[in-house]
């Protein structure tokens, strides 16, 4: 039954038998595996071939004693349907084709139908829920409207996120049409990745942290609110994650959600008293405890699931996902020492 894993007991704040584990990232170049497909394919391709995306998936949870699958894709796979297309470029990161600079190529902007243009995504979600066999849960996800946004106007990575604040400031009402465009597709995407099968979604909001909360409220509380309000007819639990996201938690919350993401730069426990005792959490290992000697990893664990008040609503994640670098058995020692924990 659904309804008895770990995971999403802990997601609507059920008692479990053990804490739920699942990183962020779980599928991806710290696994030999993931490796040996990367020297065949590009990362597109592996996202774009249902076959290739569900072995991805998979590898983690065949690997590891997971709580949930996290189907792999990119968060900025909607942008070629929504018109701006974009690449990887080595060394470089994501590169967008052509980026929202002026109001006129907001306009431009159009919404699609996700499960045309993202079709592969959803046979992915199938193929992985058929192969699963009630193992564990599959989370789906997708970009916020905010980070899709900053990605187009910035046409990359940023460190200052200068062109997008510029264009939210000088052009509110562009910024504010492109966000509903964005905001419809992405709820449209979540919603097909839910009947598709996903038993979980999560909201990545990957680059809000550089917002005060004054910004936050103003252009982007009302479109992720938007957004999952908009799910809130189906029975699987939503996430809400950011990265550097301190000061921003009070007003997420606001924004919806049953399970609010904190990385690791806030303490957990209180992250709990700002979230509130009517939302789970998720979070908080700084994933670059990884790298750390087995004895301080433990401690640090253990340090993250004595102050996360772990039996209610908790589900052990990191503060953002697993690094490249990161040796295997460490992240058995993760799981062990949290599982470890929840059975005591």
């Amino acid at each position: 039954m659904e309804h008895d894993y770990p995971f999403l007991r802990a997601c609507r704040r059920r008692p479990v038998d053990r804490v739920p584990v699942w990183l962020m990232r779980q599928a991806g170049r710290y696994m030999p595996e993931y490796r040996a497909l990367r020297e065949k394919h590009s990362i597109l391709e592996l996202c774009g071939t249902p076959e290739l995306a569900a072995e991805v998936t998979l590898q983690p949870i065949n690997r590891f004693d997971l709580d949930a699958a996290i189907i792999f894709a990119d968060i900025l796979l909607p942008l070629e349907g929504l018109g701006v297309g974009f690449h990887f470029a080595a060394g470089e990161g994501p590169v967008i084709e052509k980026p929202v600079r002026t109001p006129e190529d907001a306009d431009a902007v159009r919404p699609f139908d996700p499960t045309v243009g993202l079709g592969h995504v959803l046979e992915a979600i199938k193929i992985v829920r058929r192969e699963l066999e009630g193992r564990v849960p599959l989370i789906g996800f997708a970009g916020a409207p905010f980070t899709l946004a900053s990605y187009m106007i910035e046409g990359g990575s940023s460190k200052n996120y200068l062109l997008m604040k510029s264009f939210m400031y000088q052009h509110p009402e562009a910024w504010d049409r492109l966000m509903r465009v964005i905001r419809e597709v992405t709820r449209d995407y979540l919603a097909a990745q839910i009947e598709a099968g996903a038993q979980a979604i999560q909201l990545f909001d990957s680059w809000v942290g550089c917002l005060s909360p004054e910004d936050y409220r103003e252009f982007v509380l009302p479109h992720s609110a938007w957004v999952l309000e908009g799910l809130a007819g189906y029975d699987v639990p939503r996430i809400h994650f950011g990265t550097n996201t301190a000061t921003l938690l009070e007003a997420m919350k606001q924004a919806g959600g049953e399970v609010i993401g904190v990385d690791w730069r806030l303490p957990i426990d209180r992250a709990r008293e700002i979230i509130g005792p009517d939302f789970a959490v998720q979070g908080n290992l700084d994933p670059v405890t990884l790298m750390a000697p087995r004895e301080l990893l433990v401690e640090r664990v253990k340090r993250v699931l004595e102050r996360a008040d772990a039996k209610n609503g908790y589900i052990f994640n990191l503060g953002h996902g697993v690094l490249p670098p990161t040796p295997m058995e460490n992240v058995d020692t993760v799981i062990e020492t949290v599982h470890g924990y929840g059975r005591r």
